[in-house]
């Protein structure tokens, strides 16, 4: 993984929760909150929020005095998430590094992360931090990206940002956010973690946007893929954008788009 990948900062964050989040995350978001609502947990911590599309979906669910915790390593996300959220007093905001937990052992009933473990430098340590703060019998609920070639939209815009630049194609979607979809793999990094009992799902879903250009501008604009581009020459960001718009065109019409995206969702229980 890049440096750059993990750097959402600028004007990402906004791009991000304007397009990226009702494009692929919100539907994954309500599933997994209705997940976590199911267990009626009373201390629910999420790691790696982004711009806490989870959070805006949880907080109305969970049981009335339920303590929720919401951090992110990354400062800007997690500012422009609490300025979402509408009942942001009675979330408690830290920025913490999910690889080092600052909290005591045994400490929640739900750990939850969305779309956050691919970035996760070692994955291992990440996990085995979520399961020190659970309680026994609580809960880890993650999702994961399956492979690229299971989620359309991103598959495209990956290939025509590499033919723009064919020396040095950008393949930060596929590298970090669709990198980290072997069942087998995630398991193992789960039992190195002390995790035993784990179930993982696939989940399908329908990606809608109402035009190709709103799609493309999500990825190149609302995504670390935007640093890739602009390394390489940020006078093309635009022509990269434009041409991803246009091949999402030719793939999937005018207008109001639909495509195929695909993710993994895991259940470890301490």
């Amino acid at each position: 993984m890049s440096d750059t990948d993990k750097v959402f900062n600028g004007s990402i964050p906004h791009f991000y929760d304007t397009f990226m989040v009702p494009l692929i995350f919100q539907v994954y978001a309500e599933d997994l909150a209705a997940r976590i609502a199911q267990l009626q947990p009373l201390s629910v911590l999420e790691t790696a929020a982004g711009s806490g599309v989870v959070t805006r979906a949880l907080a109305p669910r969970l049981t009335a005095g339920a303590r929720y915790v919401v951090t992110d390593l990354n400062q800007p996300m997690l500012d422009h998430a609490a300025s979402k959220q509408t009942n942001k007093d009675a979330i408690e905001w830290l920025r913490a590094d999910a690889l080092d937990l600052p909290f005591a052992d045994g400490e929640f009933d739900v750990v939850a992360c969305q779309f956050g473990a691919m970035f996760f430098p070692d994955r291992p340590r990440g996990y085995g931090q979520a399961r020190r703060v659970l309680k026994p019998g609580g809960r880890f609920l993650f999702s994961v990206w399956d492979r690229i070639e299971n989620n359309e939209l991103a598959d495209i815009v990956t290939r025509e940002a590499g033919a723009v630049f064919p020396e040095d194609p950008p393949r930060f979607l596929a590298r970090t956010p669709h990198g980290y979809f072997d069942p087998d793999l995630i398991r193992d990094d789960l039992g190195q973690a002390g995790f035993s009992d784990i179930a993982i799902e696939v989940s399908e879903g329908k990606s809608i946007a109402p035009s190709a250009g709103i799609a493309a501008r999500a990825y190149c604009h609302g995504t670390p893929l935007r640093n890739e581009i602009e390394a390489r020459d940020p006078d093309l960001l635009d022509h990269v954008t434009d041409r991803a718009a246009a091949a999402i065109a030719a793939q999937f019409g005018a207008g109001q788009i639909e495509s195929r995206i695909c993710a993994l969702v895991v259940t470890a229980t301490k």
